[in-house]
């Protein structure tokens, strides 16, 4: 009961705190996918049945007893020669029946010019965007699991700077003999320490997300069904004048722009396991393809995602494409290291 109620009272402070949405939050980065199998699963997915403790560097209630000495690094380049660096390490302690973690994102954006208000060059400076957090999760009965982490966020873009601090926590159901998972999780609860200068605080990206995901008994496949940012209905980011300039029409109320609004919290992602160290997976997420819809000129492969996965007993080797646009995606490569068995 204790629990249940803790999460009641994050919900509802996560509803007060983070409502803010359609890219006007601070800190975004943090919904950026940090591993190649959540690129891979569409971006967002908390109930992946996996042994990749990346997994968990975004719902802590997936850190379980058997990632312990489990390392994950991954590499992701991004567009204009903008990098992604994650490093992931956990381990349980039997003493206090818990599973710890720790790690860090980082966003490089290279070297940008620095100029005053009159465009006079006064250097250069190398952007940057980081989060540190910790972890911690334990089992709960024999089929529930719970965690909790801890964020520090920090940017710096020149002169402007600004830190933060977030929250995270999940809940997880596993049912081993049906192989079948269920998660709930609230991301990014928090506050802007220190605003950036000549502004006021801004509000995190939070999100509030359910998944489930079924492995087949029978058949190498397994499906997973995420619900993110179920704190709104209406998630729909609202551009008058390119819309208007593009013929888009955003006030129409029938029962099809209804059911788009749905669709928008939904991503849809599959799983094919040809052999045991052989893994496929390839997601479709509507909100993205929907977001970056440029109309008549096509939008290719925008809203998917792919990824490979080889699996092997102390090494796990991955890389996932996401794509963002018709013609161009982003890669990202990662590492699972096996310390412990």
């Amino acid at each position: 009961m204790k629990l249940i109620a803790a999460i009641l009272l994050t919900f509802a402070f996560g509803r007060i705190a983070a409502q803010t949405l359609g890219g006007n939050t601070v800190f975004s980065f943090l919904d950026l996918p940090g591993t190649p199998q959540l690129t891979a699963l569409g971006g967002i997915n908390n109930t992946a049945l996996t042994n990749d403790v990346g997994l968990s560097f975004n719902d802590p209630a997936l850190l379980r007893p058997a990632m312990h000495g489990e390392i994950s690094a991954s590499f992701s380049t991004l567009y204009d020669g903008i990098s992604n660096y994650s490093c992931w390490a956990a381990m349980h302690s039997a003493r206090w029946q818990t599973t710890f973690a720790a790690g860090v994102d980082y966003l490089d954006y290279g070297n940008a010019t620095q100029t005053d208000a009159t465009g006079n060059i006064l250097g250069d400076f190398r952007p940057s965007d980081y989060v540190v957090q910790v972890a911690a999760s334990r089992r709960y009965e024999k089929k529930w699991f719970y965690g909790l982490t801890l964020k520090f966020l920090h940017s710096a873009y020149g002169y402007y700077r600004s830190s933060g601090a977030a929250l995270d926590i999940g809940l997880n159901y596993y049912d081993s003999a049906h192989l079948f998972q269920a998660g709930f999780t609230l991301r990014n609860m928090g506050i802007q320490l220190s605003p950036y200068p000549g502004t006021t605080r801004g509000d995190l990206p939070f999100d509030l997300s359910l998944g489930l995901t079924k492995r087949l008994a029978k058949a190498p496949l397994q499906f997973s069904l995420t619900a993110h940012h179920l704190q709104q209905f209406n998630i729909r980011y609202n551009d008058t004048t390119f819309n208007n300039y593009n013929g888009f029409d955003q006030n129409n109320k029938d029962a099809s722009f209804t059911f788009d609004k749905l669709l928008r919290h939904f991503i849809l992602a599959a799983q094919v396991f040809p052999e045991d160290r052989v893994e496929i997976t390839v997601a479709y997420n509507y909100l993205r393809r929907k977001e970056l819809n440029i109309g008549p000129a096509g939008n290719g492969f925008t809203g998917f995602s792919f990824g490979l996965g080889v699996l092997l007993k102390k090494l796990q080797l991955r890389y996932a494409r996401g794509f963002y646009t018709n013609t161009t995606g982003y890669n990202q490569f990662g590492l699972d290291l096996r310390l412990n068995d």
